[in-house]
């Protein structure tokens, strides 16, 4: 890919999440529920997919994926 192929910006947090759906593990298992969720913030920072996440009652597991996504996400 040339620099100039590349976005000008990053992908929004929300809608790269939902693109893992094919990742396995727990961040596929995120992806998959995000896509689920009609209330999911597609265009949310990491806060606002974890003010999501603690407003449905998201279990331990889908909070570290959220931070192990966060940090996937981050690097690019």
């Amino acid at each position: 890919m040339n620099v100039q192929d590349a976005p000008a910006e990053p992908a929004a947090f929300g809608r790269w999440v939902l693109e893992q759906t094919e990742r396995g593990g727990f961040l596929g298992a995120l992806a998959k529920a995000a896509k689920a969720d009609r209330g999911f913030p597609k265009d949310g920072d990491p806060e606002a997919v974890r003010k999501r996440l603690s407003a449905q009652g998201a279990d331990p597991d889908m909070h570290e994926a959220l931070d192990d996504a966060e940090l996937d996400w981050a690097a690019l």
